[in-house]
């Protein structure tokens, strides 16, 4: 690419006695460039504005560096301010201008590319090639280290950093690509319509070929691999894109990412914001367990062992078992076989038609019928209720998010309950048979869609009585972090000060909001001083809005003979 990289490095190795980094100042300039810098000085004429687009929103997602590397960003830019001053392209006041933006940029620069969210695959192995020690200039070596690390072991490699998953590297990584590809493209478009006096920034392209759309495309594509490998470690790109391709899953290898989109959309529909906290389940399994209740669940072991209906095709697809997810099954990591529960749970909640009511008054998928399981705090529901919930009449409000009797024991198929059964479900004294048939064909339709969900070991029914199992608390608030809903676990809302925990709990069913309140008291000693902070958090939070707590239902629900006078 024509950028002048080569002459500048030069000049400034001249005129200051002085090495600027390769890998850095070709990432720099090559970004200017592209998004439009001029170049009639022979090299791109970096502006305020562009300065802190290429440090705040490109390098930290493109470029991976050493520390000395990234330390000599600003000298890069300032340097680069200089030629373009001593090319008569900048006078006194703007030079000192743009090196003042380059120095109010840098702060933000190291934030941002420190910032887990930033990273993009290449990104995080040209971390883990720079750790080993491996020259990453060497296409060689990085193959061989590629090769090595896919041979070890999953619970030997790396973890991603918090509070990463695989689905956000996949994300990030294909909307970078894009981003580079579409400013590869407008670098081109700017080229053909009038080149710059300093001459076209990118090569020309085999316009002659026969069917030109296609080899224009072509070699952009080649020139963002250049450059990621440029910027990452040699030959990289190509490796994770070929024969390595299982270490950097795209998004269409992560079938839960859809599922995790669906939960945010549910939570905002709700809320409005993805930070207002979802309660915590009150029990997920150990890590050590989940192998064993996936491998146990109905669904999950027929995939894997290849003996299912034509049906089941498409999941077995989306979900790589048998297949790729095949090592996963056998010898995955807790954190890989949670995700693989999450793929096959995504996959069959997908594939489950609507539940819709007579006139379509109200319809509702699996997708809802799980986010809404696991923001009641995981606790059971009941399907009969669940549809009166749905309609005009509703439930009595103080049972609308109260945790429905497990049975003991139920018959198979379903039955709607009966008008008495309804009456005490629902808080509404007087059900009739009348009452009954208008919900039994929608509650039927709800039973056999958490039937078919209970196939994965994540639900189960029992009767009426429908929840999450343990597997499937633990899965679903893996979908809903991948969503980047805010969900914490128990161990985090323990961690809570009074306020964080009042702000919390006023979204949560009454009685787990009550079981909060009281638990942090009791985490402090249950003593006037523990009470006393969470009572001023109460009397804050309710005088900037009247109904920021629900004291009232709150400690209705509280065993008081525990608190004190």
């Amino acid at each position: 690419m024509n950028t002048g990289r080569d002459d500048f490095l030069t000049w400034v190795s001249r005129e200051r006695g002085a090495a600027l980094p390769v890998r850095t100042t070709d990432a720099v300039l090559t970004m200017l460039a592209l998004r439009g810098a001029e170049r009639r000085a022979g090299v791109p004429e970096p502006t305020p504005q562009l300065v802190r687009q290429v440090l705040h929103e490109d390098l930290p997602q493109l470029l991976y560096a050493g520390d000395e590397e990234l330390d000599a960003v600003p000298a890069v830019l300032t340097a680069l301010a200089d030629r373009v001053r001593a090319a008569g392209r900048l006078n006194a006041k703007r030079h000192a201008k743009l090196v003042a933006a380059v120095e109010e940029a840098v702060p933000e620069f190291r934030r941002a590319t420190a910032d887990p969210l930033n990273l993009t695959w290449p990104r995080w192995y040209a971390s883990l090639l720079s750790a080993d020690g491996v020259d990453r200039d060497d296409a060689d070596a990085v193959r061989a280290w590629l090769d090595a690390h896919e041979s070890t072991p999953h619970a030997e490699r790396p973890a991603l950093p918090e509070p990463l998953h695989r689905s956000d590297l996949a994300d990030r990584t294909f909307s970078v690509r894009a981003r580079l590809t579409e400013a590869l493209l407008e670098a081109f478009a700017r080229d053909t319509r009038a080149a710059s006096p300093a001459g076209p920034l990118l090569p020309a392209p085999p316009l002659d070929a026969d069917r030109p759309d296609d080899a224009l495309t072509g070699e952009l594509d080649h020139i963002a691999v250049e450059l990621t490998d440029r910027w990452t470690a040699a030959g990289l790109e190509g490796e994770l894109t070929g024969r390595h391709a299982s270490l950097a899953p795209g998004p269409e290898a992560v079938p839960h990412a859809s599922l995790a989109d669906h939960m945010l959309d549910e939570h905002l529909d709700y809320y409005g914001d993805s930070a207002v906290p979802l309660p915590p389940p009150a029990a997920v399994p150990a890590p050590d367990e989940i192998q064993g209740l996936l491998h146990a669940a109905p669904l999950p072991a027929a995939l894997a062992s290849g003996n299912f209906d034509d049906e089941l095709r498409e999941v077995s697809e989306r979900c790589g078992l048998p297949g790729p997810a095949s090592e996963v099954w056998t010898a995955g990591t807790p954190q890989e076989l949670l995700e693989l529960a999450a793929d096959i749970l995504a996959a069959q909640a997908e594939r489950l038609p609507p539940v819709t009511g007579p006139e379509d008054a109200y319809s509702f998928d699996a997708a809802h019928l799980l986010y809404s399981l696991y923001e009641r705090g995981s606790t059971p529901d009941s399907v009969a209720r669940k549809i009166c919930d749905a309609k005009d009449d509703g439930v009595a409000p103080e049972l609308e998010d109260a945790p429905a009797p497990v049975p003991g024991s139920a018959p198979a198929a379903y039955e709607t309950p009966s008008p008495d059964e309804l009456s005490v479900l629902l808080g509404m004294p007087g059900r009739t048979e009348e009452d009954r048939a208008e919900i039994d064909a929608p509650a039927k339709g709800l039973a056999a869609v958490v039937d078919q969900l209970a196939l994965t070991g994540c639900l189960f029914r029992t009767g009426d009585t429908y929840g999450l199992t343990p597997l499937g608390a633990a899965v679903m608030r893996h979908v809903i972090t991948v969503g980047h809903v805010a969900a914490p676990d128990q161990e985090t809302v323990a961690g809570w000060d009074a306020a964080q925990t009042v702000a919390a709990v006023r979204h949560w069913p009454t009685q787990l909001a009550a079981s909060a309140l009281a638990a942090f008291a009791d985490r402090r000693g249950g003593t006037d001083q523990a009470w006393k902070e969470l009572l001023d958090a109460v009397a804050a939070a309710r005088s900037e809005d009247a109904n920021a707590a629900r004291t009232a239902e709150y400690f209705a629900q509280l065993d008081r003979a525990g608190v004190p006078t």
